[in-house]
């Protein structure tokens, strides 16, 4: 410390792969100093056997398996199963998992009416947010979460359930009837066809699309201490309702800087509306005073390439040539765009690449699910990941109420002056009294 002359020891604490870690829990005991570290860009605030990132290698892992033989080899509940038991099921664990995971598909009746009360025009995440806060109304009854068979079930339910809501969301926003689940179905297709079902005229399921659907649910799955995983650690380290954490999970996703990028990524691609004016775009995305940006390139964590974006991409060609639809003026606008950047010393030098959500966001967009649907079909592949992070932070013995430190820089200690002694102009009286009674 070169303020005081004193040394310190702490201790480093080493993982199985990755960067190890000095352990600061006494510092400010022993020093009374706080670190700072704005979005936690150098802090650990856990420890998971999940999942692991390096971002320099584009490596991801979930349970120690490559993200790119999981897209190639597993499936979505299979995955589900790994994330949440550590392990790769047998034959006989799959069947009884997926069996599960049908019995909790349905919801409660009453939460039809919980979802009437929203405006046509609500946006689908607002509705989720709404709908997964709602289920700890409905399937909280007896629940323990120091159990370990009542944490199971609530992991089960959510997954299940997740569907079910996305589907009714935009069934709400397109004014037709709810459909209800089928169990005879995969977990993909039953959500294809609680989306696209009507009384009228039953979904025919495409097998390319629904195993495009889910290998999106795959790549989703979960991502390390992202930002929604850490709220609900963070929600959950209060020992809150699960499905609240869950619901807090789904409305940090909801920003453009998280998940909602890959539907900020299409409406960018709307914006620059043709190929001839890529290039005055790219310019505006290079100007620092533009308020323009590229979405959909570049990443946080992945600094050479994201590996599930190598992934997507091959999937949205297989999907787009399947569909008739490789050549559809916004898939050439997306390629043009993706040639030129990967081209241009700007972006190459700062590695701003094609990303999982500029790939995912124009095959959502093929498949027929609309914009403003696209985080929300991200927060039902991510839910497995949420409530697996959950689970092991709430059997985790190192678990504690999470409660960050600051640098206070506001006024120091001051009296109290009272309101006949105050400075007139201390004080805007036009912004205090309204003109008139608003609705908001």
């Amino acid at each position: 410390d070169n303020a005081t002359g004193k040394s310190y020891n702490f201790p480093r604490m080493v993982g199985t792969i990755g960067p190890d870690v000095i352990d600061i829990r006494k510092l400010y005991g022993q020093t009374g100093y706080f670190t700072y570290d704005p979005g936690f860009t150098s802090t650990a605030s856990c420890e998971s056997r999940i999942t692991y990132i390096d971002g320099d290698n584009g490596i991801l892992l979930h349970r120690g398996y490559p993200i790119e033989q999981l897209a190639e080899k597993s499936d979505y509940m299979e995955t589900c199963y790994l994330l949440l038991n550590g392990e790769l099921p047998n034959a006989k664990q799959k069947a009884e998992f997926i069996a599960e995971i049908s019995t909790h598909t349905m919801l409660h009746e009453q939460l039809q009416t919980f979802l009437q009360g929203f405006r046509r025009d609500a946006h689908p995440m607002a509705i989720m947010v709404g709908m997964v806060g709602a289920l700890s109304a409905f399937y909280s009854a007896g629940l323990d979460i120091g159990d370990k068979k009542h944490r199971m079930t609530v992991a089960l339910r959510l997954i299940a359930k997740m569907p079910t809501i996305a589907a009714m969301a935009y069934k709400h926003m397109m004014g037709e009837p709810y459909v209800y689940p089928r169990n005879d179905l995969s977990f993909p297709e039953n959500f294809l066809h609680m989306m696209f079902s009507t009384p009228c005229a039953p979904y025919k399921v495409n097998p390319v699309v629904a195993r495009a659907c889910d290998k999106i649910m795959i790549l989703h799955a979960d991502h390390e201490q992202n930002q929604s995983t850490s709220t609900v650690r963070v929600a959950g380290s209060s020992l809150v309702n699960p499905f609240a954490c869950i619901a807090a999970g789904v409305a940090a996703l909801w920003g453009p800087q998280h998940g909602g990028a890959n539907e900020a990524a299409l409406r960018m691609l709307e914006q620059i509306g043709s190929i001839d004016r890529i290039p005055m775009y790219l310019a505006k995305a290079k100007d620092k005073n533009d308020p323009f940006r590229l979405m959909g390139f570049g990443h946080r964590v992945y600094k050479n390439f994201d590996p599930r974006g190598k992934i997507i991409k091959e999937v949205c060609h297989e999907v787009l040539e399947h569909l008739g639809k490789k050549n559809e003026p916004l898939f050439q606008l997306a390629m043009e765009l993706e040639r030129i950047a990967l081209e241009d010393d700007y972006f190459v030098a700062r590695k701003l690449y094609p990303n999982i959500d500029f790939y995912s966001g124009i095959l959502l967009h093929a498949m027929g699910i609309p914009v403003n649907m696209f985080t929300v079909i991200f927060a039902m592949s991510r839910c497995v990941g949420w409530v697996a992070q959950w689970k092991e932070m709430v059997e985790s013995p190192e678990w504690k109420l999470s409660r960050p430190r600051q640098i206070y820089t506001g006024a120091v200690k001051r009296n109290y002056v009272p309101l006949r002694d105050r400075l007139a102009d201390t004080v805007d009286e036009k912004v205090m009294v309204p003109k008139s009674p608003m609705v908001d």
